[in-house]
Protein backbone atom coordinates (compact mmCIF):
# COMPACT_ATOMS: atom_id res chain seq x y z
CA UNK A 1 0.00 0.00 0.00
CA UNK A 2 1.45 3.68 -0.51
CA UNK A 3 1.80 5.63 2.21
CA UNK A 4 -0.75 7.95 2.68
CA UNK A 5 0.54 11.67 2.95
CA UNK A 6 -2.59 14.24 2.87
CA UNK A 7 -6.26 13.12 3.19
CA UNK A 8 -8.96 15.15 0.92
CA UNK A 9 -9.37 17.79 3.11
CA UNK A 10 -5.29 18.66 3.36
CA UNK A 11 -5.38 18.44 -0.86
CA UNK A 12 -8.36 20.93 -0.84
CA UNK A 13 -7.34 23.53 1.30
CA UNK A 14 -3.58 23.21 0.14
CA UNK A 15 -2.67 26.57 -0.94
CA UNK A 16 -2.41 26.60 -4.99
CA UNK A 17 -0.26 28.45 -7.66
CA UNK A 18 -0.85 27.09 -11.21
CA UNK A 19 3.18 26.19 -11.79
CA UNK A 20 3.98 24.74 -8.29
CA UNK A 21 2.04 20.79 -8.05
CA UNK A 22 2.14 19.20 -4.89
CA UNK A 23 3.07 15.70 -4.76
CA UNK A 24 0.70 13.31 -2.55
CA UNK A 25 -1.06 10.28 -2.14
CA UNK A 26 -4.06 10.01 -1.08
CA UNK A 27 -6.16 6.67 0.23
CA UNK A 28 -9.76 6.19 -0.56
CA UNK A 29 -12.90 4.88 -2.25
CA UNK A 30 -13.97 5.70 -6.03
CA UNK A 31 -17.06 7.78 -5.92
CA UNK A 32 -18.15 8.74 -9.46
CA UNK A 33 -15.75 7.50 -12.87
CA UNK A 34 -16.29 8.65 -16.55
CA UNK A 35 -13.94 6.62 -19.03
CA UNK A 36 -13.57 8.70 -22.54
CA UNK A 37 -11.46 6.27 -23.74
CA UNK A 38 -7.98 7.55 -23.71
CA UNK A 39 -9.09 10.34 -20.73
CA UNK A 40 -10.51 8.34 -17.53
CA UNK A 41 -11.98 10.97 -14.79
CA UNK A 42 -12.68 9.30 -10.86
CA UNK A 43 -13.40 10.89 -8.35
CA UNK A 44 -11.22 10.01 -4.66
CA UNK A 45 -13.83 10.04 -1.88
CA UNK A 46 -12.34 9.79 1.98
CA UNK A 47 -14.06 10.52 5.51
CA UNK A 48 -13.15 14.70 4.49
CA UNK A 49 -14.32 14.83 1.25
CA UNK A 50 -13.80 13.75 -2.45
CA UNK A 51 -11.70 14.98 -5.49
CA UNK A 52 -11.05 14.39 -9.36
CA UNK A 53 -8.55 11.97 -10.38
CA UNK A 54 -7.50 13.00 -14.02
CA UNK A 55 -5.80 9.45 -16.06
CA UNK A 56 -4.60 10.67 -19.62
CA UNK A 57 -3.26 7.45 -21.27
CA UNK A 58 -0.79 8.77 -23.29
CA UNK A 59 0.93 10.38 -20.08
CA UNK A 60 0.43 7.36 -18.02
CA UNK A 61 -0.56 4.02 -19.59
CA UNK A 62 0.23 1.95 -17.01
CA UNK A 63 -2.24 4.30 -14.46
CA UNK A 64 -4.69 4.42 -17.19
CA UNK A 65 -4.67 0.52 -17.34
CA UNK A 66 -5.97 0.17 -13.50
CA UNK A 67 -8.25 3.10 -13.84
CA UNK A 68 -9.99 1.58 -16.67
CA UNK A 69 -10.94 -1.47 -14.24
CA UNK A 70 -12.03 0.12 -10.86
CA UNK A 71 -15.51 0.70 -9.96
CA UNK A 72 -17.57 2.12 -7.43
CA UNK A 73 -16.58 1.79 -3.88
CA UNK A 74 -13.18 -0.31 -5.01
CA UNK A 75 -10.70 0.74 -2.45
CA UNK A 76 -7.51 2.47 -3.75
CA UNK A 77 -4.58 4.23 -3.09
CA UNK A 78 -3.36 7.27 -5.65
CA UNK A 79 0.37 8.40 -5.70
CA UNK A 80 0.56 11.98 -8.14
CA UNK A 81 0.59 15.55 -8.23
CA UNK A 82 -2.34 18.35 -7.28
CA UNK A 83 -2.63 20.79 -10.05
CA UNK A 84 -5.29 23.26 -10.89
CA UNK A 85 -8.06 22.89 -13.55
CA UNK A 86 -7.46 25.13 -16.39
CA UNK A 87 -10.25 28.53 -15.15
CA UNK A 88 -13.10 27.24 -17.42
CA UNK A 89 -13.16 23.94 -16.31
CA UNK A 90 -13.42 24.92 -12.11
CA UNK A 91 -16.66 23.57 -10.73
CA UNK A 92 -18.82 25.54 -8.18
CA UNK A 93 -17.51 22.62 -4.76
CA UNK A 94 -14.94 22.01 -2.57
CA UNK A 95 -11.97 21.15 -4.57
CA UNK A 96 -13.79 21.81 -7.41
CA UNK A 97 -10.27 24.15 -8.73
CA UNK A 98 -8.06 21.02 -8.88
CA UNK A 99 -7.48 17.90 -9.57
CA UNK A 100 -5.29 15.12 -9.14
CA UNK A 101 -2.86 13.75 -11.83
CA UNK A 102 -1.69 9.99 -10.82
CA UNK A 103 1.50 9.00 -11.17
CA UNK A 104 0.54 5.22 -9.42
CA UNK A 105 -2.61 3.95 -8.57
CA UNK A 106 -3.13 1.12 -6.52
CA UNK A 107 -6.15 -1.15 -5.90
CA UNK A 108 -5.99 -2.14 -2.23
CA UNK A 109 -9.61 -4.29 -2.46
CA UNK A 110 -12.46 -4.60 -4.80
CA UNK A 111 -16.09 -4.35 -3.98
CA UNK A 112 -19.52 -5.58 -5.16
CA UNK A 113 -21.93 -3.49 -6.75
CA UNK A 114 -23.65 -2.01 -3.88
CA UNK A 115 -27.10 -2.01 -3.19
CA UNK A 116 -27.89 1.85 -3.42
CA UNK A 117 -25.68 4.86 -4.30
CA UNK A 118 -23.21 6.43 -1.73
CA UNK A 119 -24.71 10.00 -2.56
CA UNK A 120 -25.95 12.56 -0.65
CA UNK A 121 -29.77 11.49 -1.80
CA UNK A 122 -31.06 9.04 0.98
CA UNK A 123 -32.02 5.55 0.01
CA UNK A 124 -35.59 5.35 0.38
CA UNK A 125 -35.76 1.08 1.82
CA UNK A 126 -34.43 2.57 5.82
CA UNK A 127 -34.53 -1.87 6.53
CA UNK A 128 -31.54 -1.70 3.61
CA UNK A 129 -29.49 1.12 5.08
CA UNK A 130 -29.24 -0.50 8.39
CA UNK A 131 -28.53 -4.16 6.43
CA UNK A 132 -25.95 -2.56 4.61
CA UNK A 133 -24.92 0.36 7.68
CA UNK A 134 -21.22 0.26 6.69
CA UNK A 135 -22.22 1.75 3.47
CA UNK A 136 -24.80 3.97 4.67
CA UNK A 137 -22.13 5.74 7.03
CA UNK A 138 -20.19 6.45 3.23
CA UNK A 139 -22.74 8.39 2.73
CA UNK A 140 -21.36 11.89 3.32
CA UNK A 141 -24.68 13.40 5.05
CA UNK A 142 -24.01 10.34 7.57
CA UNK A 143 -20.54 11.62 7.63
CA UNK A 144 -21.13 14.89 8.58
CA UNK A 145 -23.94 13.38 11.62
CA UNK A 146 -20.59 11.43 13.35
CA UNK A 147 -18.81 14.16 12.82
CA UNK A 148 -21.33 16.59 14.67
CA UNK A 149 -21.94 14.19 17.45
CA UNK A 150 -18.28 13.94 17.95
CA UNK A 151 -17.97 17.26 18.27
CA UNK A 152 -20.65 17.73 20.99
CA UNK A 153 -19.07 15.47 22.98
CA UNK A 154 -16.08 17.09 23.07
CA UNK A 155 -17.29 20.41 23.68
CA UNK A 156 -19.49 19.00 26.67
CA UNK A 157 -15.87 17.54 28.01
CA UNK A 158 -14.25 20.45 27.64
CA UNK A 159 -17.11 23.18 28.95
CA UNK A 160 -17.69 20.35 32.21
CA UNK A 161 -13.91 19.99 32.52
CA UNK A 162 -13.59 24.25 32.82
CA UNK A 163 -16.36 24.13 35.01
CA UNK A 164 -14.35 21.27 37.80
CA UNK A 165 -16.36 18.37 36.90
CA UNK A 166 -15.41 14.68 37.23
CA UNK A 167 -16.69 11.93 34.49
CA UNK A 168 -17.01 9.08 36.68
CA UNK A 169 -18.16 5.93 35.02
CA UNK A 170 -20.90 3.77 36.56
CA UNK A 171 -21.49 0.18 35.84
CA UNK A 172 -23.57 -1.17 33.18
CA UNK A 173 -24.41 -4.43 35.52
CA UNK A 174 -26.82 -3.31 38.33
CA UNK A 175 -29.27 -3.73 40.30
CA UNK A 176 -33.01 -3.53 38.95
CA UNK A 177 -34.88 0.19 40.19
CA UNK A 178 -38.36 1.35 39.16
CA UNK A 179 -37.76 4.49 36.59
CA UNK A 180 -40.54 3.84 34.68
CA UNK A 181 -39.53 1.66 32.01
CA UNK A 182 -39.01 -1.94 31.98
CA UNK A 183 -35.31 -3.75 32.54
CA UNK A 184 -33.12 -5.36 30.31
CA UNK A 185 -32.13 -8.54 32.95
CA UNK A 186 -28.97 -10.21 32.70
CA UNK A 187 -28.83 -13.64 34.48
CA UNK A 188 -25.98 -13.62 36.78
CA UNK A 189 -24.24 -17.54 36.23
CA UNK A 190 -22.22 -17.40 39.48
CA UNK A 191 -25.47 -16.72 41.12
CA UNK A 192 -28.27 -18.90 39.63
CA UNK A 193 -31.75 -17.55 39.68
CA UNK A 194 -30.31 -13.47 39.99
CA UNK A 195 -30.23 -11.18 37.88
CA UNK A 196 -28.31 -8.24 37.24
CA UNK A 197 -30.39 -5.23 35.30
CA UNK A 198 -28.95 -2.95 32.62
CA UNK A 199 -29.19 0.95 33.76
CA UNK A 200 -32.06 2.58 32.22
CA UNK A 201 -29.59 5.44 33.89
CA UNK A 202 -27.14 6.08 36.69
CA UNK A 203 -29.58 7.96 38.84
CA UNK A 204 -28.57 6.01 42.32
CA UNK A 205 -25.01 5.48 41.63
CA UNK A 206 -24.75 9.04 40.71
CA UNK A 207 -26.31 9.79 44.16
CA UNK A 208 -24.05 7.83 45.86
CA UNK A 209 -21.44 9.91 44.28
CA UNK A 210 -22.31 12.89 45.94
CA UNK A 211 -22.36 11.71 49.32
CA UNK A 212 -19.00 10.49 48.42
CA UNK A 213 -18.11 14.18 48.26
CA UNK A 214 -17.52 13.96 44.71
CA UNK A 215 -19.08 17.47 44.11
CA UNK A 216 -19.36 17.74 40.47
CA UNK A 217 -19.95 14.71 38.60
CA UNK A 218 -20.95 13.73 34.74
CA UNK A 219 -20.80 11.23 32.51
CA UNK A 220 -21.97 10.41 28.73
CA UNK A 221 -23.76 7.20 29.95
CA UNK A 222 -25.18 4.53 28.04
CA UNK A 223 -28.53 4.04 28.86
CA UNK A 224 -30.94 0.85 28.12
CA UNK A 225 -34.70 0.70 28.34
CA UNK A 226 -36.91 -2.02 27.43
CA UNK A 227 -39.40 0.05 26.17
CA UNK A 228 -42.03 0.84 22.61
CA UNK A 229 -39.89 2.75 20.06
CA UNK A 230 -40.60 5.80 18.43
CA UNK A 231 -39.13 8.69 16.66
CA UNK A 232 -37.22 9.87 19.46
CA UNK A 233 -36.37 6.64 20.79
CA UNK A 234 -34.15 3.51 20.67
CA UNK A 235 -33.58 0.91 23.42
CA UNK A 236 -30.52 2.21 24.38
CA UNK A 237 -29.52 5.83 23.83
CA UNK A 238 -26.83 8.42 25.29
CA UNK A 239 -27.15 11.03 27.68
CA UNK A 240 -25.34 13.72 29.36
CA UNK A 241 -26.29 12.69 33.40
CA UNK A 242 -24.80 15.05 35.19
CA UNK A 243 -24.71 15.79 39.62
CA UNK A 244 -24.31 18.65 41.77
CA UNK A 245 -23.79 19.37 45.45
CA UNK A 246 -24.83 22.47 47.28
CA UNK A 247 -25.95 24.33 43.90
CA UNK A 248 -29.37 25.73 43.72
CA UNK A 249 -31.70 25.63 40.85
CA UNK A 250 -30.98 29.00 39.45
CA UNK A 251 -27.32 28.36 39.71
CA UNK A 252 -27.93 24.93 37.67
CA UNK A 253 -30.48 26.31 35.26
CA UNK A 254 -27.59 29.00 34.45
CA UNK A 255 -25.06 26.69 34.09
CA UNK A 256 -26.51 24.55 31.95
CA UNK A 257 -27.88 27.48 29.76
CA UNK A 258 -24.28 28.60 29.26
CA UNK A 259 -23.74 24.81 28.49
CA UNK A 260 -26.12 24.85 25.71
CA UNK A 261 -25.57 28.32 24.62
CA UNK A 262 -21.65 27.73 24.24
CA UNK A 263 -22.28 24.31 22.28
CA UNK A 264 -24.57 25.53 19.81
CA UNK A 265 -21.96 28.69 18.92
CA UNK A 266 -19.52 25.78 18.64
CA UNK A 267 -20.38 23.86 16.01
CA UNK A 268 -21.82 26.71 14.02
CA UNK A 269 -25.90 26.53 15.00
CA UNK A 270 -26.06 30.49 16.43
CA UNK A 271 -26.33 31.26 19.78
CA UNK A 272 -29.60 30.87 21.66
CA UNK A 273 -31.30 33.61 22.84
CA UNK A 274 -30.86 33.41 26.47
CA UNK A 275 -31.73 33.41 29.73
CA UNK A 276 -34.63 30.46 28.43
CA UNK A 277 -38.28 31.44 29.27
CA UNK A 278 -39.40 29.50 32.79
CA UNK A 279 -42.91 28.12 32.68
CA UNK A 280 -44.24 25.67 35.72
CA UNK A 281 -45.97 22.29 34.05
CA UNK A 282 -49.20 23.91 35.10
CA UNK A 283 -48.46 27.50 32.94
CA UNK A 284 -47.50 24.94 30.14
CA UNK A 285 -50.29 23.03 29.82
CA UNK A 286 -52.41 26.15 30.08
CA UNK A 287 -50.86 28.05 27.32
CA UNK A 288 -49.42 25.74 25.64
CA UNK A 289 -51.96 21.93 25.93
CA UNK A 290 -48.23 20.35 26.53
CA UNK A 291 -45.30 19.80 28.90
CA UNK A 292 -43.08 20.44 25.78
CA UNK A 293 -43.95 23.31 24.62
CA UNK A 294 -42.41 24.76 20.93
CA UNK A 295 -42.06 28.19 21.07
CA UNK A 296 -41.58 28.80 17.87
CA UNK A 297 -45.09 29.10 17.03
CA UNK A 298 -46.51 32.45 18.26
CA UNK A 299 -49.91 31.01 19.70
CA UNK A 300 -51.20 30.29 22.76
CA UNK A 301 -54.23 28.69 24.24
CA UNK A 302 -56.75 31.10 26.25
CA UNK A 303 -59.18 30.17 28.66
CA UNK A 304 -62.26 32.13 27.24
CA UNK A 305 -64.76 30.63 29.17
CA UNK A 306 -66.10 33.89 31.54
CA UNK A 307 -66.12 35.25 28.04
CA UNK A 308 -68.60 32.44 27.36
CA UNK A 309 -70.62 32.64 30.67
CA UNK A 310 -73.83 34.37 29.21
CA UNK A 311 -73.59 32.58 25.43
CA UNK A 312 -76.65 31.68 23.60
CA UNK A 313 -74.57 29.19 21.67
CA UNK A 314 -76.19 26.26 23.24
CA UNK A 315 -72.79 23.72 22.95
CA UNK A 316 -70.73 26.22 24.68
CA UNK A 317 -73.82 27.16 27.36
CA UNK A 318 -74.25 23.02 27.98
CA UNK A 319 -70.66 22.66 28.30
CA UNK A 320 -70.04 25.57 30.89
CA UNK A 321 -73.17 24.59 32.80
CA UNK A 322 -72.27 20.87 33.33
CA UNK A 323 -68.71 22.48 34.53
CA UNK A 324 -66.48 22.31 31.45
CA UNK A 325 -64.68 25.50 29.95
CA UNK A 326 -64.26 27.07 26.66
CA UNK A 327 -60.66 26.91 25.63
CA UNK A 328 -59.46 28.76 22.27
CA UNK A 329 -56.52 29.07 20.16
CA UNK A 330 -56.11 32.06 17.59
CA UNK A 331 -54.05 31.84 14.71
CA UNK A 332 -53.08 34.97 13.49
CA UNK A 333 -53.18 35.91 10.06
CA UNK A 334 -54.68 32.81 8.93
CA UNK A 335 -58.07 32.97 7.18
CA UNK A 336 -58.66 29.37 6.92
CA UNK A 337 -61.18 28.09 4.05
CA UNK A 338 -63.73 25.78 4.11
CA UNK A 339 -61.80 22.77 3.54
CA UNK A 340 -59.35 23.93 6.04
CA UNK A 341 -61.76 24.20 8.83
CA UNK A 342 -63.02 20.44 7.58
CA UNK A 343 -59.50 18.96 8.40
CA UNK A 344 -58.76 20.87 11.34
CA UNK A 345 -62.26 20.01 12.59
CA UNK A 346 -61.58 16.18 11.73
CA UNK A 347 -58.37 16.55 13.43
CA UNK A 348 -59.88 17.97 16.68
CA UNK A 349 -62.38 14.77 16.10
CA UNK A 350 -59.49 12.38 16.06
CA UNK A 351 -57.57 13.32 19.03
CA UNK A 352 -60.53 13.14 21.11
CA UNK A 353 -61.91 16.51 21.12
CA UNK A 354 -65.70 17.23 20.68
CA UNK A 355 -67.81 20.66 20.20
CA UNK A 356 -65.00 22.44 18.33
CA UNK A 357 -66.39 25.93 16.60
CA UNK A 358 -64.01 27.55 14.13
CA UNK A 359 -64.59 31.27 13.27
CA UNK A 360 -62.75 33.65 11.41
CA UNK A 361 -62.01 37.53 13.57
CA UNK A 362 -61.62 39.98 11.09
CA UNK A 363 -59.46 43.21 11.46
CA UNK A 364 -63.15 45.06 11.49
CA UNK A 365 -64.38 43.86 14.46
CA UNK A 366 -66.29 41.13 12.54
CA UNK A 367 -66.52 37.41 13.24
CA UNK A 368 -67.52 34.96 10.89
CA UNK A 369 -69.14 30.87 11.04
CA UNK A 370 -71.60 29.51 13.75
CA UNK A 371 -71.01 32.17 16.16
CA UNK A 372 -71.81 35.19 13.96
CA UNK A 373 -75.35 35.11 15.29
CA UNK A 374 -74.59 34.44 18.61
CA UNK A 375 -72.09 36.82 19.92
CA UNK A 376 -73.01 40.57 20.38
CA UNK A 377 -70.70 43.80 19.99
CA UNK A 378 -69.32 43.87 23.70
CA UNK A 379 -68.95 39.88 23.78
CA UNK A 380 -66.57 39.76 21.01
CA UNK A 381 -64.56 43.09 22.31
CA UNK A 382 -64.09 40.78 25.66
CA UNK A 383 -62.70 37.65 23.42
CA UNK A 384 -60.29 40.14 21.58
CA UNK A 385 -59.21 41.76 24.87
CA UNK A 386 -58.56 38.32 26.54
CA UNK A 387 -56.62 36.97 22.86
CA UNK A 388 -54.36 39.99 23.36
CA UNK A 389 -55.30 41.70 19.85
CA UNK A 390 -55.12 44.72 18.57
CA UNK A 391 -57.50 46.60 16.40
CA UNK A 392 -55.94 45.84 13.12
CA UNK A 393 -55.68 41.99 14.14
CA UNK A 394 -57.00 39.51 11.95
CA UNK A 395 -56.92 35.56 12.01
CA UNK A 396 -58.87 31.76 12.85
CA UNK A 397 -60.03 31.06 16.28
CA UNK A 398 -60.24 26.86 17.13
CA UNK A 399 -62.78 26.92 20.04
CA UNK A 400 -63.43 23.68 21.78
CA UNK A 401 -65.60 22.84 24.83
CA UNK A 402 -65.61 20.34 27.23
CA UNK A 403 -63.36 18.95 30.53
CA UNK A 404 -60.79 21.64 30.87
CA UNK A 405 -57.50 19.00 30.62
CA UNK A 406 -58.43 16.97 28.25
CA UNK A 407 -59.20 19.87 25.85
CA UNK A 408 -55.97 21.88 26.53
CA UNK A 409 -54.12 18.69 25.41
CA UNK A 410 -56.30 18.70 22.26
CA UNK A 411 -55.52 22.23 21.88
CA UNK A 412 -51.96 21.90 21.50
CA UNK A 413 -51.74 18.60 19.27
CA UNK A 414 -54.44 21.57 16.94
CA UNK A 415 -51.29 24.13 17.65
CA UNK A 416 -48.57 21.42 16.01
CA UNK A 417 -50.97 19.96 13.32
CA UNK A 418 -52.04 23.41 12.21
CA UNK A 419 -48.64 25.27 12.18
CA UNK A 420 -47.19 22.10 10.56
CA UNK A 421 -49.83 21.12 7.82
CA UNK A 422 -50.27 24.61 6.85
CA UNK A 423 -46.64 25.70 6.81
CA UNK A 424 -47.08 29.22 8.84
CA UNK A 425 -44.42 30.75 9.76
CA UNK A 426 -42.56 30.47 13.04
CA UNK A 427 -39.83 32.55 15.23
CA UNK A 428 -36.07 32.19 15.16
CA UNK A 429 -34.41 28.53 15.07
CA UNK A 430 -33.81 27.85 18.67
CA UNK A 431 -36.19 28.37 21.40
CA UNK A 432 -35.33 26.71 24.82
CA UNK A 433 -37.24 26.39 27.91
CA UNK A 434 -37.28 25.08 31.23
CA UNK A 435 -40.68 23.89 32.57
CA UNK A 436 -40.80 23.11 36.11
CA UNK A 437 -42.52 21.65 39.41
CA UNK A 438 -43.96 18.58 37.99
CA UNK A 439 -46.14 16.12 39.98
CA UNK A 440 -44.09 13.65 41.94
CA UNK A 441 -46.87 11.18 41.37
CA UNK A 442 -49.31 10.25 38.75
CA UNK A 443 -52.43 8.05 37.87
CA UNK A 444 -51.24 4.95 35.64
CA UNK A 445 -54.40 4.25 33.65
CA UNK A 446 -53.94 0.51 33.54
CA UNK A 447 -53.71 -0.49 37.15
CA UNK A 448 -55.01 3.07 38.97
CA UNK A 449 -52.00 2.62 40.90
CA UNK A 450 -50.09 5.89 41.92
CA UNK A 451 -46.28 6.00 39.87
CA UNK A 452 -43.84 8.59 40.02
CA UNK A 453 -44.02 11.24 37.52
CA UNK A 454 -40.19 11.39 36.63
CA UNK A 455 -38.76 9.30 39.49
CA UNK A 456 -39.33 8.45 43.26
CA UNK A 457 -36.13 10.54 44.35
CA UNK A 458 -37.30 13.93 43.69
CA UNK A 459 -37.69 16.13 46.34
CA UNK A 460 -40.92 17.49 47.10
CA UNK A 461 -41.11 21.16 47.41
CA UNK A 462 -41.65 22.41 50.64
CA UNK A 463 -44.96 23.44 50.48
CA UNK A 464 -46.50 20.47 49.30
CA UNK A 465 -44.57 18.44 51.81
CA UNK A 466 -47.97 18.57 53.92
CA UNK A 467 -50.02 16.65 51.30
CA UNK A 468 -47.66 13.53 51.24
CA UNK A 469 -49.72 11.20 53.30
CA UNK A 470 -53.57 13.08 52.34
CA UNK A 471 -53.00 14.21 48.97
CA UNK A 472 -50.35 12.86 47.01
CA UNK A 473 -51.73 13.71 43.75
CA UNK A 474 -51.16 17.28 44.36
CA UNK A 475 -47.64 16.86 45.52
CA UNK A 476 -45.59 18.76 43.49
CA UNK A 477 -41.51 18.44 43.31
CA UNK A 478 -38.73 20.52 42.63
CA UNK A 479 -38.35 18.94 38.88
CA UNK A 480 -38.03 20.46 35.71
CA UNK A 481 -37.01 19.70 31.95
CA UNK A 482 -35.47 20.81 29.31
CA UNK A 483 -37.08 21.66 26.43
CA UNK A 484 -36.18 22.64 22.89
CA UNK A 485 -38.53 23.37 19.82
CA UNK A 486 -40.90 21.10 21.24
CA UNK A 487 -38.41 18.21 21.97
CA UNK A 488 -38.09 17.03 25.69
CA UNK A 489 -34.04 17.12 25.71
CA UNK A 490 -33.93 16.09 29.66
CA UNK A 491 -35.30 15.91 32.78
CA UNK A 492 -33.59 16.85 36.48
CA UNK A 493 -34.54 17.23 39.86
CA UNK A 494 -33.60 18.52 43.22
CA UNK A 495 -33.02 15.03 44.87
CA UNK A 496 -34.25 13.66 48.51
CA UNK A 497 -31.12 13.83 51.11
CA UNK A 498 -33.05 12.38 53.88
CA UNK A 499 -33.79 8.94 54.67
CA UNK A 500 -36.93 9.00 56.69
CA UNK A 501 -38.69 11.75 54.08
CA UNK A 502 -37.27 9.04 50.98
CA UNK A 503 -39.15 5.78 52.81
CA UNK A 504 -42.81 8.20 53.23
CA UNK A 505 -42.55 8.61 49.31
CA UNK A 506 -41.78 4.92 48.75
CA UNK A 507 -44.15 3.76 50.60
CA UNK A 508 -46.83 5.82 48.69
CA UNK A 509 -45.63 3.76 45.68
CA UNK A 510 -47.35 0.43 47.75
CA UNK A 511 -43.51 -0.67 48.80
CA UNK A 512 -43.15 -1.67 52.61
CA UNK A 513 -40.24 -1.59 54.87
CA UNK A 514 -38.89 -4.47 53.48
CA UNK A 515 -39.18 -4.12 49.83
CA UNK A 516 -37.67 -0.33 50.58
CA UNK A 517 -34.87 -2.09 52.05
CA UNK A 518 -33.97 -4.82 50.00
CA UNK A 519 -34.50 -2.24 46.62
CA UNK A 520 -32.68 0.99 48.38
CA UNK A 521 -30.83 0.16 51.47
CA UNK A 522 -27.88 0.63 50.67
CA UNK A 523 -28.81 4.61 49.07
CA UNK A 524 -31.03 5.06 52.24
CA UNK A 525 -27.67 3.99 54.83
CA UNK A 526 -25.37 6.40 52.86
CA UNK A 527 -27.87 8.95 53.60
CA UNK A 528 -27.36 8.38 57.12
CA UNK A 529 -23.38 9.22 56.99
CA UNK A 530 -24.15 12.87 55.58
CA UNK A 531 -25.66 13.09 52.42
CA UNK A 532 -25.28 16.83 50.91
CA UNK A 533 -28.28 18.93 48.87
CA UNK A 534 -27.38 17.77 45.85
CA UNK A 535 -29.93 17.82 42.27
CA UNK A 536 -28.72 16.81 39.14
CA UNK A 537 -30.11 17.01 35.03
CA UNK A 538 -30.11 14.27 32.19
CA UNK A 539 -29.82 15.29 28.36
CA UNK A 540 -30.20 13.31 25.61
CA UNK A 541 -27.03 13.70 23.51
CA UNK A 542 -29.06 11.98 20.50
CA UNK A 543 -32.01 14.35 20.91
CA UNK A 544 -29.38 17.05 20.98
CA UNK A 545 -27.66 15.83 17.64
CA UNK A 546 -30.69 15.08 15.71
CA UNK A 547 -32.20 18.53 16.27
CA UNK A 548 -28.45 20.23 15.61
CA UNK A 549 -28.32 18.42 12.26
CA UNK A 550 -31.57 19.02 11.03
CA UNK A 551 -32.71 14.97 11.07
CA UNK A 552 -36.73 14.18 12.21
CA UNK A 553 -35.01 10.73 13.84
CA UNK A 554 -32.64 9.64 16.40
CA UNK A 555 -31.64 6.45 14.13
CA UNK A 556 -29.86 8.74 11.92
CA UNK A 557 -27.59 9.76 14.18
CA UNK A 558 -26.67 7.09 15.65
CA UNK A 559 -24.16 4.61 14.39
CA UNK A 560 -25.65 1.42 14.61
CA UNK A 561 -29.35 1.78 15.80
CA UNK A 562 -32.48 -0.25 16.11
CA UNK A 563 -35.76 -0.80 14.17
CA UNK A 564 -38.45 0.17 14.95
CA UNK A 565 -39.52 -3.78 15.61
CA UNK A 566 -36.47 -3.69 18.10
CA UNK A 567 -33.62 -5.15 16.10
CA UNK A 568 -30.40 -4.58 14.18
CA UNK A 569 -30.66 -6.00 10.54
CA UNK A 570 -26.62 -5.54 9.96
CA UNK A 571 -26.05 -8.27 13.25
CA UNK A 572 -29.34 -10.16 13.47
CA UNK A 573 -29.69 -8.97 16.86
CA UNK A 574 -31.83 -10.32 19.43
CA UNK A 575 -30.57 -13.93 18.22
CA UNK A 576 -31.12 -17.21 19.57
CA UNK A 577 -28.32 -18.56 22.02
CA UNK A 578 -26.90 -22.45 22.12
CA UNK A 579 -28.29 -25.13 24.34
CA UNK A 580 -24.80 -24.69 26.44
CA UNK A 581 -25.03 -21.38 27.38
CA UNK A 582 -28.40 -21.57 28.65
CA UNK A 583 -27.39 -24.70 30.80
CA UNK A 584 -24.48 -22.58 32.19
CA UNK A 585 -27.38 -20.17 33.47
CA UNK A 586 -29.44 -22.32 34.58
CA UNK A 587 -32.02 -21.34 32.49
CA UNK A 588 -34.64 -23.34 30.32
CA UNK A 589 -35.63 -22.58 26.93
CA UNK A 590 -38.84 -21.93 25.16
Amino acid sequence: MLERTHTVEDAICEPMKEETPRALTLCGWVERQRDLGSLIFFRIRDRWGSLQVKVDQTENPSAHAVASRLRAEYVISVRGHLQLRPPGEHKDEPGGDREVIPEEIQVLAEARTPPFYITDEEPGDENLRLTYRYLDLRRPPMVRVLKLRHQVALEIRNFLDRHGFLEIETPLLTKPTPEGARDFLVPARMHPGKFYALPQSPQLLKQVLMVAGVDRYFQLARCLRDEDLRANRQLEHTQLDLEVSFMSRDQLFALIEELMCSLFEQVGAGRPQSPFPRLTYQEALSRFGTDKPDLRIPAEIHDLTESFAHTEFRVFADAIGSGGSIQGLFIPKLRASRKQEEETGKFVRQQGGAGVVIAHLGHDQSVSGVLKKFMHREQLEAIRRELGLDPEDEGTLVLISGERDSILRVLGQVRLHVWERYQLPRLSDWRFAWVTDFPLYERDEATGELVPAHHPFSLPLPEDMHLLETDPLKVRADSYDLVLNGEELGSGSHRIQDAELQRRVLRNLGMNSDLIEARFGFLLRAYDYGGPPHRGIALGLDRIVMLLSGMHNIRDVIAFPKTTQGTCPLTGAPSEVDRRQLDELKLRGL
